[in-house]
This record gives structure tokens, sequence and C-alpha cells, in this order.
């Protein structure tokens, strides 16, 4: 069964490469790549098009649509009926689309699965892993965040992105949205497994001004779904107070180490052989 790999890239020329090196260092090989640039400024787009491979296609309309325009624009335009998403600057394991598409066939009721992450910096030193294993997650679960889905890590059926786009309306927590919204209405069948196929290069994206930014949309949810005066309203408001304090203060707090799992002897050797497989593998250049 084909699959669609869909990358939207914006100023991504550092890491782009190798994230496409790592969708040709797939054990499964029966994938289209669509690279798709949002008016970026440097050298991405060159990037991607000295790529010489029929499986690849590159989109450039030369606008800044921002990344919720650009997924909805991968349903519409997929061949496959499976579609796996991953950010410019990430990795992806040799065995992600073989495990998760296998998981996908032999659950026909689920319309997604999704995968743990191996947290890492911008030079690719590892921080940490993360990630649960359930199937099925419901609206109460998602809004109390007592459960997730790994964005990046999907592989999803392109018929339930058909029926739930992402909200174009928003510049951050786009996911979380869909998320809150798919699971109130009952619509978010998912398969979580805490086998790490992602390799997530988070260390800018854990900051000040992210997080209150994340807070405040995360507020917005809990009020458009369960009211204000609530305790999950209340415990946002205080999360943002503590992340403004901490930053008042200068206090150094390593929220990328609190947030994961330490790393076993076995991982180590799964996450350089990701490395290796990337490193090694051939990519056809114009």
């Amino acid at each position: 069964m084909p699959i669609t790999i869909a990358i939207p890239f914006y100023n991504a020329e550092k890491y782009l490469l190798d994230s496409i090196k790592s969708v040709f260092a797939q054990s499964y090989q029966d994938w289209e790549l669509i690279l798709i640039d949002d008016g970026s400024k440097d050298s991405s787009l060159q990037i991607a098009n000295s790529i010489k491979d029929p499986r690849v296609r590159v989109l450039s309309d030369g606008k800044n649509k921002k990344l919720a325009g650009r997924l909805n624009q991968v349903t519409n335009i997929a061949k496959y009926d499976y579609i796996a998403r991953m950010d410019a600057d990430d990795l992806i394991h040799p065995e992600r689309l073989a495990i998760q598409l296998k998981i996908l066939e032999e659950n026909p009721d689920y319309d997604i699965v999704t995968s743990g992450v191996y947290s890492v910096l911008n030079d690719l030193s590892i921080v940490g892993k993360r990630g649960t294993n359930y199937r099925g997650v419901s609206f109460e679960e998602i809004i109390t965040r007592r459960k997730g889905v790994t964005h990046a890590a999907l592989l999803a059926r392109k018929s339930w992105y058909e029926r739930n786009k992402y909200n174009e309306a928003l510049s951050i927590a786009q996911d979380l949205e869909l998320w809150t919204r798919t699971s109130f209405k009952n619509d978010l069948k998912v398969i979580s497994i805490d086998t790490p196929l992602y390799v997530y290069r988070e260390e800018e994206n854990v900051t000040t001004n992210k997080l209150l930014r994340a807070y405040k949309n995360e507020r917005q949810l809990i009020k458009t779904y369960k009211g204000t005066f609530n305790k999950l309203y209340f415990k946002s408001l205080f999360k943002s107070l503590a992340v403004k304090i901490i930053d008042m203060f200068n206090l150094k707090i390593d929220l990328l180490q609190k947030r994961n799992k330490p790393l076993t002897k076995e991982d180590m050797e799964d996450y350089n052989y990701i490395l290796n497989s990337i490193e090694n593998v051939s990519v056809p250049i114009k």
C-alpha cells in the first residue's frame, strides 16, 4: 500500500536534506514524497528541487500560508490513502513507515497511529525519549492532557484528514486544536505506541514566548469546550504565571530533560542505527 509523505518547509536549509535522506533510508519504499515550500527566503527550495527521483514532488507558489494551510493542501493533493507527515528539521526511524502501516492495516477501525520520539538538540545530541502506549483516546483525556498525540509522527488515513481539516486561522497549536475538536465529536480513533520512531529537534521549541502562546491557545480551547470557571482553565493560568516568574528571575530549568525519560543502552544503539542509516543512504541529486 503506497504512502504519501509530506514535508512542509520554511527556511529549513540547515536541516532539510537530512530530513529527506531519512525518508530515502526507509525500509518501506512504496511512497511519494511531497516537499511543499511555504515561501522560504533561504536555499530550502533549491535543496528540494535538487532531488532527482520520480517519487518526489516539489510544490512552491511563493506564498507564506503557514503550516495549517500547507497541511490541508497536502490532503487535497496526496495521491495515496495513507499520509505521513514530518517537520523539515526532524528525522524519522528507518522502520517508521513499515511499523505504522502494519498497525493501521491490522486495525481498520482506527484512523491514526503515532509513536514515541527521541528528543534531540539541533546538533542531534540526544536528550531523552518519551512516548506512551494506548488505543483510543477520549475528549476528557485530550482536554486534560492525560494523553497526547505526537503530531509530526502521525500516519493517518487520508479519509480522516478529508473529514477533519486543520484550522488555518491558528499560527500555533493547530494540532492540539484538531485533537480537541475531533475528540469532542468522537472522531479521534488513534493508536499510540511508545517506540521512538521520530527524532524531534526541539531545542528552540521550548522557549518562554512559545510556552506562553501555547498556554494562551490552551485556555481558548478550554474556554470553548469546557467554559472559563473550571480547574483546567486556572491550571493553565498558573502554568503561564510560573513560566513568567522563571523568565523574570532567569532561573535555569532544563525543560527538555524534565519532560523526557532517561535512555537505555538499547536506546543509544537504536539511535546510532538511525543516524548511520541516514548518513549512508544515497539520495539522487540533479
